[in-house]
């Protein structure tokens, strides 16, 4: 495949969307253009081009994304529909790879598969596959990279922040997949980069494998006056939880964070990649050091 160099980003203004677009200018590898709603405040770099654009319209994306050798939609989960005409558009306009909005756990894994919350992600797997069985020049990427690391810490996720009681989930020694928001953005890149062998497959970027235990126990090294009592809860017990809501209609945060623990923790659902695609991306992994620098700051923030 020839190199990549125009590169098309949908959802840019987000948690995540925000590095990722820094991380494809930073590289200078790239032209960038950032597409946004017609009713969007967000404000963009001067050096990307900005276009508005109806999601709902396949005319209008084409229009947009002619031109385009690369498209990343970091859309919400609650936009995963909004994809199917962005794909669309995507084949008519000529792109030749596109990056769905995946960046979650390893839902290759048939348990994960399983959890409703990841149900959207996967119909949007079916159309992209297809996708690219019926036009030979489209190729996608599925990028997985499990919670994010800062990210999740500053919410709390991971252990509580203000000390007290705080959840293990499973044990709290389960070990699991985690990567920064920036690290992420470095892997699109990366992704972008090796375009040939990241073509049509699922790629995995992790910034450290750890467990719950191993960070409350750097938290309790750097936060001495702070004091934590662990409390065992069950990702079972929050799977069982998350899927009665959505059988009666509830479909919120805590149901979600009950689909979302038991992917990460859960045994057996993938949470620890078996293999990262760290070097082919040019990534390198963090170390104790590192994590513990993430933490201080997390916890003086």
């Amino acid at each position: 495949m020839d190199a990549i160099r125009n590169v098309a980003i949908a959802g840019a203004s987000g948690a995540l969307g925000s590095p990722i677009l820094n991380a494809l200018l930073e590289s200078k590898l790239f032209s960038v253009t950032v597409l946004t709603r017609q009713s969007s405040q967000a404000q963009f770099p001067a050096s990307v081009k900005v276009v508005r654009v109806d999601y709902n319209s396949v005319p209008d994306l084409t229009a947009a994304l002619t031109g385009q050798d690369a498209v990343i939609s970091v859309l919400t989960t609650s936009a995963m529909e909004t994809q199917i005409p962005l794909i669309e558009a995507a084949v008519k306009a000529g792109v030749r790879r596109f990056l769905p909005s995946e960046f979650c756990a390893n839902i290759g894994n048939l348990k994960a598969a399983s959890l409703p919350v990841y149900h959207s992600k996967l119909a949007i797997h079916e159309v992209i596959q297809q996708q690219a069985r019926d036009h030979p020049h489209f190729t996608y990427t599925l990028l997985r990279n499990g919670p994010f690391l800062d990210w999740s810490m500053a919410y709390g996720f991971f252990f509580s922040l203000d000390g007290g009681s705080t959840p293990f989930y499973d044990g709290g020694d389960r070990p699991f997949s985690t990567t920064t928001l920036a690290t992420i953005g470095r892997a699109v890149v990366g992704v972008l980069h090796h375009s040939d062998e990241t073509r049509n497959r699922a790629v995995f970027v992790q910034d450290l494998v750890t467990t719950q235990r191993k960070m409350l126990a750097i938290a309790q090294k750097v936060a001495p006056d702070r004091k934590w009592t662990p409390s065992e809860v069950s990702t079972a017990d929050m799977e069982t939880m998350a899927r009665d809501k959505y059988a009666n209609g509830t479909i919120d945060l805590a149901a979600s964070m009950g689909f979302f623990c038991r992917s990460v923790f859960g045994e057996g659902y993938g949470g620890e990649f078996q293999e990262a695609d760290n070097e082919l991306l040019g990534i390198p992994s963090k170390t104790d050091a590192d994590l513990e620098d993430l933490i201080r700051e997390v916890l003086s923030g």
